[in-house]
């Protein structure tokens, strides 16, 4: 059947006048900033303190947009009878944003948590040479970053955070019960120490334990000055 002559005009029309009925929406930026979503791919900051220049980020860049340069410096050994040692420090650290891709894969493969996304997007430049940007522009969007998500209630609490816990409240329960009643713990003793008035003399009574040892009575006396 061929088609009735004019109805494309008439679908054309159609569309026109229904967005002629919507409400137009408008982003009144830079007037307005927009809402950008908490983990939003910006740039990328780069908090130098934690780089030693192991160059994982420059390798596994597949754009090469990221430029390294550092030097050795020798370090003094930290003993008497000690080896002097070399270290990396960092000279410059620079990205080339004309040729970033934002895949991200330089911060996945940092070892040292050198690398973060920023949400910070205003950066545009005249002239594309500009928009390659050193360390000290890097380390300004640092502190752009968002801190991370909290974990899940109801997720597994990592085994080293749980072990780490644990040793912290024997900490805290040990100090407790040292300042109530006099009690050390780790290699434990307990016990009190009597002064004779205006003798400077000591005597104490006490029992200690050990890891691997039984309980024993163990008592002492000393001169005081």
């Amino acid at each position: 059947m061929p088609p009735i002559p004019g109805s494309g005009l008439a679908k054309g029309l159609a569309v026109t006048l229904r967005t002629m009925t919507k409400r137009t929406v408008t982003a009144q930026y830079p007037d307005v900033q927009p809402e950008l979503a908490p983990r939003t791919r910006g740039v990328i900051g780069l908090f130098e303190e934690n780089c030693t220049v192991c160059m994982l980020c420059a390798r596994e860049c597949p754009d090469w947009c990221i430029y390294i340069d550092s030097h050795k410096e020798t370090v003094p050994p930290s003993a008497p009878g000690g080896r002097e040692r070399s270290r990396n420090v960092l000279d410059r650290f620079a990205i080339d944003f004309a040729l970033c891709m934002y895949c991200g894969i330089c911060i996945e493969v940092c070892p040292f948590d050198a690398l973060f996304w920023s949400p910070e997007f205003e950066y545009a430049e005249t002239d594309i040479h500009e928009l390659t940007h050193e360390r000290d522009k890097l380390r300004e969007w640092m502190w752009t970053v968002p801190e991370p998500p909290a974990l899940d209630p109801g997720a597994e609490e990592p085994k080293e955070v749980a072990a780490a816990r644990k040793t912290a409240d024997k900490l805290r329960a040990a100090e407790a019960a040292a300042t109530a009643g006099g009690t050390t713990v780790g290699g434990t003793a307990t016990g009190t120490v009597t002064r004779a008035p205006g003798t400077g003399a000591e005597t104490g009574t006490g029992t200690g334990t050990g890891p691997g040892t039984a309980p024993g009575p163990d008592s002492g006396q000393g001169a005081g000055e």
